[in-house]
């Protein structure tokens, strides 16, 4: 098939590079407008009991809660001041006559001492709008929100994702600006040679338009994150620099091993082309796994990976061989006149590896154990304001309504008391008050036999206090009476709920289809299992790292973030998705090589070492091209980014380097023949349904040199 495949590209290369132009310009003129059509938020489940208290809670009573906090302050003025209190007038008359605002509530509409700064000094008008979490509204009204000789500051939760988003499309430039420099020097170093080096770039470019083009047609069909962004960026580049990196380096092989142009690109294809297709499917199915929970950031997160993926790989496998037959041996054209190339030493550490395998494997599982082990105490939580950059106005406005104004620190819960009317709803609140730490319980809103109850207690409200605490609210009964709880805690802890019952379907997907495509790809049963348990390994130290940086606060100062003392889930289940299929992709690109030494000489020993001999190499290269690509995103200002990236990087850089030049030929070195090992029956099905290279490419391949290892 791939054998084929090469053949046609290289006859329809001018149709092939015609379409590949196409949908870049498509990207760029249409594929690009999707950041207008994507949503905030969407960390919460729909179907949770707290998601199904807001909507009863607005069918039943209205919806109560405050979109936009403007916080006023003067220096020199307090509250009682007439100008003080005539400028916020002024807003609140503006407000109420605009088609955006629902309703506002301030200090002179109610007198309430809430609404006043400890030193009265400032004060604060919230604000409901017609929609929920919708920045173009805040934008709308928001030079309605200046108080003529006030400071004015905004803030809120619409505020909040506001700035949230804004900050992501600036980081994904930021993240460029920084990447692409440093990318380019390093791809001319790897390649020695400008046209070879520009190449991934451009295979890059494809991958991130064409996912952008992608991610916009399922905005057709269901909502997006604009978090998807940084998936779609991060993960097209990175892949396509990867598969670009492969493909090349083999192509270049096949060209100084004496073969045609044509030749050359037909034994690329059959070799790391399909490389190439195995790796991009089996990351792709790992971040479909994502698509088993119902969170829609964890959703679009999966759309957008496995788009841009996929697009990374048919890129790879139709534009850029489609290239290299037009440029044929001019790909090594502009030699750069670095200095004399270090010879690979890759051959020699496999072989010092193999001598002393026991050691080596319990040597590295201590290491890694060591890194993971901070994960044992990992606490898990939601985001807040605090994902922001210190300064940013939105986050200063809720740290000052927390720092200086009565209740200020307080949280609060929901309560629907559905039935019974105000009898009822008394009831309830005599109840609730005698719950620790429950220190108010006031009527915020009711209609008909509907009351709905606003409980305030001190501390974190969504921390794991707040958790047992929603539970223990959960727990009041009325008879006649029906109660929905929500809030921050309840959303958090039905968040966790959900990803916990998501997460062995998950793993469950994601290790399973790994298994079957590697077994397809390598016709062994005992690969693809020590293949899912190098990638858990290397996931492990990631994971542990992030709670040693993030959770517990070590490296703030550096890298510029907040620790909140817990981990935001729902990115942890990202990493996993994400870093699991990463960590396949550098398992396959080595075995690869390794079986396509086996099946030439029926050596394993001299399988393995020729094998990281040959990808060594390139593995190595393809990771650091990464962890630039990745680390750009780390230096980003949304905290979750931050650790997204961080993670990330440190898993790239373990799985490269302690898994697969020291653990994985240590296990080969160890099972000998066993490496290649099926049942009969499974052995038979890869015979017939493998994805193998045929016969005739192998035997006209490169012959690799003879390292004679016992096994």
């Amino acid at each position: 098939m791939f054998a084929w495949w090469g053949k046609a590209v290289v006859r329809a290369r001018w149709l092939v590079i015609a379409a590949g132009a196409a949908l870049v310009l498509a990207g760029v003129l249409w594929g690009t407008g999707v950041f207008a059509r994507m949503t905030s938020g969407g960390f919460d489940d729909p179907g949770s009991p707290s998601a199904a208290a807001r909507h009863r809670i607005e069918a039943e009573v209205g919806r109560q809660s405050v979109d936009v906090l403007a916080l006023y302050s003067s220096p020199d003025k307090t509250v009682d001041d007439p100008a003080f209190r005539d400028a916020v007038g002024q807003v609140v008359s503006r407000l109420q006559g605009r088609s955006e605002v629902v309703r506002t509530v301030s200090y002179y509409q109610t007198q309430s001492p809430a609404f006043v700064s400890g030193d009265r000094h400032s004060t604060y008008v919230a604000v409901q709008l017609t929609e929920v979490q919708d920045a173009e509204l805040l934008h709308a009204i928001e030079p309605d929100l200046q108080a003529a000789g006030l400071t004015t500051r905004i803030g809120g939760p619409t505020a909040i994702f506001g700035d949230v988003s804004e900050r992501v499309e600036q980081d994904i430039v930021r993240a460029e600006t920084l990447s692409m420099p440093v990318l380019l020097i390093l791809l001319l170093l790897v390649f020695r040679g400008v046209v070879a080096a520009f190449m991934p770039l451009l295979v890059g470019g494809i991958a991130v338009l064409g996912a952008f083009v992608a991610t916009r047609l399922l905005t057709y069909a269901t909502d997006v994150s604009v978090f998807a962004i940084n998936i779609i960026t991060m993960i097209g580049l990175g892949m396509a620099i990867d598969y670009s990196l492969f493909v090349i380096s083999r192509f270049r092989e096949e060209l100084a091993a004496g073969r045609d142009v044509p030749t050359a690109i037909r034994l690329t294809m059959t070799t790391a082309g399909r490389t190439v297709a195995v790796s991009g499917l089996t990351v792709a199915l790992a971040l479909a796994s994502l698509l088993v929970f119902p969170q829609v950031f964890l959703k679009s997160m999966g759309f957008g990976g496995m788009a841009a993926v996929l697009v990374a790989m048919l890129a790879a496998l139709t534009v850029l061989p489609a290239l290299l037959a037009v440029l044929g041996t001019r790909i090594n054209t502009w030699r750069l006149p670095l200095p004399v190339r270090v010879t690979s030493r890759w051959g020699a550490i496999a072989r010092a590896v193999m001598r002393r395998p026991i050691w080596i494997i319990a040597g590295t599982l201590v290491v890694l154990g060591v890194l993971a082990s901070p994960f044992t105490r990992a606490q898990f939580g939601a985001a807040d304001e605090r994902v922001l950059p210190a300064g940013t106005e939105s986050r200063v406005v809720n740290e000052i309504v927390a720092r200086d104004f009565p209740g200020g620190g307080s949280s609060s819960l929901e309560v629907l008391v559905s039935g019974g009317g105000k009898a009822a709803a008394d009831a309830v609140a005599a109840q609730l008050r005698q719950i620790q730490p429950i220190h108010g319980v006031e009527t915020s809103a009711a209609r008909g036999d509907s009351t709905l109850l606003t409980v305030t207690f001190s501390g974190n409200g969504s921390d794991e206090a707040a958790r047992e605490l929603a539970e223990r609210v959960r727990d009041v009964r009325q008879p006649g009476s029906e109660l929905s709880v929500a809030g921050a805690a309840p959303e958090v802890s039905d968040m966790l709920d959900s990803l916990a019952d998501g997460l062995p379907l998950m793993a469950l997907l994601a290790g399973l289809s790994t298994i079957v495509l590697l077994f397809l790809a390598f016709g062994s049963v005992v690969l693809p299992l020590k293949a899912v348990f190098m990638n858990l390994v290397s996931i492990g130290a990631s994971f542990g790292a992030v709670v040693w940086v993030f959770q517990d606060g070590h490296l703030s100062g550096l890298l510029g973030f907040t620790s909140t003392g817990d981990l935001e889930a729902s990115q942890l289940i990202l990493m996993l998705a994400i870093l699991f299929g990463l960590s396949t992709d550098y398992e396959v690109f080595l075995l690869s090589r390794v079986r396509e030494e086996w099946d030439r000489t029926g050596d394993n020993g001299t399988a393995v070492v020729a094998g990281l001999e040959r990808t060594g190499g390139i593995i190595t290269s393809a990771a650091l091209l990464l962890v630039i690509v990745v680390g750009g995103f780390a230096t980003g200002g949304i905290s979750f980014i931050k650790m997204l990236g961080l993670g990330m990087v440190v898993a790239i850089l373990v799985d490269a380097t302690i898994v697969r030049a020291l653990l994985v030929p240590a296990t080969m070195r160890l099972l000998g023949r066993a490496n290649w090992w099926a049942p009969g029956p499974l052995a038979r099905l890869y015979r017939r349904y493998g994805i193998k290279e045929s016969d005739a490419s192998s035997a006209d391949s490169a012959p690799a040199p003879q390292v004679p290892v016992n096994a």
